[in-house]
């Protein structure tokens, strides 16, 4: 009988705009791509299909989020599953403070994991916590917070309502959304504003990571 991880793919070599983007937080960064393409398979986090895309799809996508985050900034990643889009924005920015919020058992071990593996990777602390972002304990122990961001967690009208008490006056929401998303934010941009947020708009970033490239929301929460 063949062991699960022996019938994982191999995980993809990087490609060269990787080394631009993550500069001496690269070696790192290929430790937590090859936990995705075997840890990460076998506890059901990514699909054995997804291994070969994991740099253009899931990592250096979820790096161009970057482009987004104000220097020195605390980011909350709610929703994190597997890292993304928090572990490989934290890799290409050792600036900001990371907690990474999620509330399935399983994930939240593997995220431990590898923030322990990746510690020293970064220069401004990372921490995992557990639980869901509508909760008050999880605000609570957030506490301030500049960033909020989110990776396909939710609908964003929904999702804005889950994180309420993490979106302080100031605070912005970045989220990575699909294409229907985008093409609905124009008729979503009243029910947003009514939940409190202010210059809702999308912002292409990455462009120069080729497929990588993507498109994200951003909002600010208002003053209340």
């Amino acid at each position: 009988m063949t062991h699960p991880a022996e019938s994982t793919p191999a995980p993809p070599p990087p490609p060269a705009v990787a080394a631009e983007v993550f500069g001496d937080a690269l070696p790192a960064v290929l430790a937590f791509v090859a936990k995705l393409a075997s840890d990460g398979v076998t506890r059901g986090l990514i699909g054995p299909r997804e291994v070969p895309r994991l740099w253009e799809r899931h990592v250096l996508n979820s790096a161009a989020v970057a482009e987004a985050v104000p220097e020195g900034a605390r980011v909350v990643d709610v929703g994190s599953g597997a890292g993304l889009p928090g572990i490989p924005l934290g890799l290409a920015r050792p600036d900001v403070a990371l907690t990474l919020v999620e509330p399935m058992a399983r994930r939240v071990e593997f995220l431990q994991e590898a923030v322990l593996e990746l510690a020293g990777s970064q220069q401004a602390p990372w921490r995992v916590l557990r639980g869901r972002a509508e909760e008050r304990s999880v605000a609570t122990a957030v506490g301030e917070v500049d960033v909020v961001t989110a990776r396909a967690v939710a609908p964003l009208p929904r999702l804005v309502g889950w994180c309420r008490g993490l979106l302080r006056p100031g605070t912005q929401l970045v989220a990575l959304v699909g294409a229907r998303a985008l093409g609905e934010l124009p008729s979503l941009v009243p029910e947003l504003e009514a939940a409190g947020m202010r210059d809702i708009h999308p912002r292409a970033v990455g462009a120069s990571l080729g497929s990588a490239a993507t498109t994200v929301v951003v909002m600010t929460r208002g003053a209340r």
